[in-house]
């Protein structure tokens, strides 16, 4: 038996709102149950008729236990965050979701991403954006900056095509990039703005564009772990007859550089977020969309 589009989509929703339900109570539900159980304790270690009732000193170890529990929450729930996210060297970029997870464990949030139009990346973050709001966490401050390519100027990737292989510039396929990173932009600064009215928090996004083709990918999360790699600028995609070269980010494999892996790491980890402020400070520019929205 299959099932249609609108059941899956219902069963998608069903699991969200689950998850959701889960991300916004446990915490509470945990808190409350360690709560009673110091209380508990304490009441049967000191008044006595309660503690024959229940055991007697067994009862003040389970309340030391608990209440030791209950002080470190946040710590011993960040901790299983970590260990949770596998330590690997090389990850498929559709796995940006578990890192930008871990990123929101933070008290301060920074996401910094340069290469395509960072789609992969953009639909982990509308919907963590987008769960703050009923589960914020330890989050009270989000900065995300992410640089595209400037496709208002001609381009050899993304392009048609064309004969013996060569690329052609095409206007209308850079359009059709600058429309998606254009609408990201909107929804995400959308979210961050109705995120900050609210007081909570406060969450900036800014897209900035750089000139030249996409040739690599890099996703920096807090400065503390950096995702790297190249995408392949050969790939092709038809599109309603013509064939056009469309690196495929989903598809790029990223390297993974963790701070807590030693100094080699941290070294190489310094140098990205260097060279990524760089960039941003003296090479990025305004995307049009966002000169003509102001003026």
């Amino acid at each position: 038996m299959s099932y249609g589009t609108g059941d899956r989509e219902s069963g998608a929703g069903w699991w969200r709102a689950l998850r959701r339900f889960r991300e916004r109570f446990q915490p509470v539900s945990v808190r409350i149950l360690l709560a009673a159980g110091t209380v508990t304790g304490l009441l049967a270690q000191c008044v006595k008729p309660v503690g024959d009732a229940l055991a007697g000193k067994t009862f003040l170890f389970v309340a030391l236990l608990s209440g030791v529990a209950y002080v470190f929450y946040d710590a011993l729930r960040e901790l299983s965050q970590a260990v949770w996210l596998p330590a690997r060297d090389r990850v498929d970029s559709r796995s940006l979701g578990s890192f930008v997870a871990e990123a929101f464990q933070a008290r301060r949030v920074e996401i910094s991403f340069f290469g395509y139009t960072g789609e992969t990346l953009y639909n982990e973050l509308y919907h963590r954006l987008e769960h703050l709001e009923d589960n914020p966490g330890p989050t009270r401050r989000v900065v995300i900056r992410v640089m595209v390519p400037d496709f208002s100027q001609p381009m050899r990737v993304p392009s048609r095509v064309g004969d013996d292989d060569r690329p052609q510039d095409s206007p209308e396929f850079r359009e059709r990039a600058e429309r998606k990173c254009q609408e990201y932009d909107q929804i995400l600064s959308e979210l961050a703005q109705g995120l900050t009215r609210i007081g909570r928090m406060d969450v900036s996004c800014e897209y900035r564009v750089y000139h030249g083709p996409p040739l690599h990918k890099l996703c920096i999360f807090n400065r503390k772990r950096v995702l790297h790699g190249l995408y392949n600028v050969s790939t092709r995609m038809p599109l309603r007859g013509p064939e056009y070269y469309d690196p495929k980010g989903f598809d790029t494999d990223l390297t993974v550089l963790a701070g807590d892996r030693g100094t080699q790491d941290e070294a190489a980890i310094a140098m990205w977020v260097k060279h990524f402020d760089d960039l941003w400070r003296l090479v990025a520019e305004e995307p049009a969309w966002r000169r003509a929205a102001a003026a």
